[in-house]
């Protein structure tokens, strides 16, 4: 399968969200998120990108269909959960370039498209003047029992890129896992590098 990637911004990037939304729900169905997402739930959260004019999204295209998709804004235009944890870390949040969601469909992945989504956010960060760029991701534990045997973690890839864990600096957000009917908080690892 032959994967396209490219930047999306304004009207093009507003356009393509309902598609994020439905990549969002699909991929992060699967461990480690457990995401029983709804797509009116999606709809309001990339709201942040319709909002935010420095907002980037790189979408990864099978000719038109997109298969894959990654987003990013500055620190302070998205959600104040994202920045709250960064409090004591003394980056001023201006500094900070947030890459949030990577998501793409499993038969797509090894072609190299995540190194392609960081490589397109960290270039639409440095045109901006940011000096970091940072991520969260979920923190489960070992023995979870939705853990496939197979499962990989991301780690080895981020650390390959740059990133690195900030010791303490962790979010919580609240969504329900798949099969659960109520909303639980989890704890969310921030990872950042320098640009």
């Amino acid at each position: 399968m032959s994967v396209t990637t490219r930047v999306l911004t304004g009207a093009a990037l507003d356009a393509a969200l309902d598609d994020v939304a439905r990549l969002r729900i699909t991929v992060f169905r699967a461990f480690p998120y457990l995401y029983d997402g709804s797509l009116a739930y999606e709809r309001d959260y990339l709201q942040a990108y319709r909002d935010s004019d420095r907002a980037v999204l790189v979408g990864a295209f099978d000719g038109v269909k997109l298969v894959g998709a990654a987003t990013g804004t500055p620190m302070e235009d998205h959600a104040s959960d994202f920045a709250a944890p960064f409090a004591g870390v003394g980056v001023p949040l201006e500094d900070i370039f947030y890459c949030a969601e990577s998501v793409l469909l499993a038969d797509y992945r090894g072609q190299g498209v995540g190194h392609a989504f960081f490589d397109a956010r960290e270039a639409h960060a440095r045109a901006l003047g940011r000096k970091h760029a940072a991520f969260c991701g979920v923190i489960r534990p070992e023995d979870h029992p939705e853990r496939p045997a197979d499962y990989a973690p991301l780690d080895p890839f981020w650390r390959k890129r740059g990133y690195a864990p900030l010791p303490g600096v962790v979010a919580k957000f609240k969504w329900t896992d798949v099969g659960d009917s109520e909303q639980t908080e989890k704890p969310l690892q921030f990872w950042m590098r320098d640009l």
